[in-house]
């Protein structure tokens, strides 16, 4: 598939992101091994499907979903896309079983939110990228660290930025409170939020997505399909890397019938909704291989009737002050 994405600028910068971005966790062996040539063909298709922003972190794979993205991007105009990662872990030596990880290497991303392990961190990412530039800088999942980040990981950041090292700065989070107290704090550019506005969690209208929309703070949607449920929805499924509750299972099930009665797959469903809400400069979709890659691209650009968006609502399943596709 190829094609053209709308490019959305983040809060006050000059740096541009796809309307839909490539989320580089599967590609160091989430849950299960990726090959490393097929880690760099899901990168291509990604391109070829006019995604231009790509997201990673020191923590997946204990370094190895940036070193495979920066070998699957050494052949391109790094001027051309946009690449964030992630700063709060710095890798330690390790032996044995990872929980998430599928291709243990030696080593373990371990909480550090200090000054110097935010420099230390970058140098680090920049080097397993081979990249002279991160576009955007993240500090990732201070959650329950939120003093120790402001004082330490991003006044590192802050610095960064001013001296033009790093394009755009801000958070990449699961909590939807604890982000809004962080961007209350500080001067951010970006909110990467994973999973609080899908069809399943509408969460981040309460609090977060307004404050972002007062000051300013551009969203990058991530856990569209909140690990798995929204995808498809069978017994097994997981929400939030866990196997999903019954409750959460039989309500993802009603949803996807409604989806069903209009003509439409319930991944296009969610991939467009989260996308829709004005806060919402671009989503992020995980991938490990090319046709995951292809299929939510597909799904992305699916038409979807009014007519499913106003039948979840009457039925309770959507929040009804939740902005919908046009």
């Amino acid at each position: 598939m190829s094609g053209a994405l709308p490019l959305r600028t983040l809060g006050r910068t000059e740096v541009a992101v796809s309307a839909v971005g490539l989320g580089c966790a599967p590609l160091a062996g989430l849950y299960e091994p990726v090959d490393p040539a097929v880690a760099t063909a899901t990168v291509d298709a990604a391109w070829a499907g006019g995604v231009r922003h790509f997201d990673t972190a020191p923590h997946y794979g204990a370094g190895l979903s940036e070193e495979r993205l920066g070998d699957a991007l050494a052949v391109r105009d790094h001027n051309s896309f946009a690449l964030s990662t992630k700063m709060g872990r710095v890798l330690v030596d390790h032996e044995g079983p990872w929980d998430l990880w599928g291709e243990p290497n030696g080593k373990a991303a371990v909480f550090d939110f200090s000054y110097r392990a935010a420099f230390a961190s970058h140098l680090a990412s920049l080097e397993r990228l081979d990249i002279d530039r991160v576009d955007i800088g993240l500090i990732h999942d201070a959650d329950d660290h939120r003093d120790a980040a402001l004082e330490g990981t991003y006044r590192a950041l802050a610095e960064l930025k001013a001296a033009g090292r790093i394009g755009a700065i801000g958070v990449g989070m699961n909590s939807t409170a604890a982000a809004a107290d962080m961007l209350e704090r500080a001067d951010f550019d970006v909110a990467l939020i994973a999973g609080r506005y899908t069809l399943l969690d509408q969460s981040a209208l309460d609090r977060l997505y307004p404050l972002c929309a007062e000051r300013g703070v551009s969203v990058i949607a991530a856990g569209v399909f909140n690990s798995g449920v929204l995808a498809d929805p069978a017994p097994g499924a997981r929400f939030d890397y866990a196997p999903a509750d019954r409750a959460l299972l039989e309500r993802a099930q009603a949803i996807s019938a409604v989806c069903e009665r209009h003509g439409t797959p319930l991944r296009a469903a969610a991939l467009q909704f989260t996308a829709a809400h004005p806060a919402v400069a671009s989503i992020l979709v995980g991938a490990r291989n090319p046709e995951e890659v292809d299929d939510a691209l597909a799904m992305y650009a699916h038409p979807i009737p009014g007519a499913l968006w106003h039948e979840l609502k009457r039925s309770g399943l959507l929040a009804e002050e939740a902005p919908v596709p046009a």
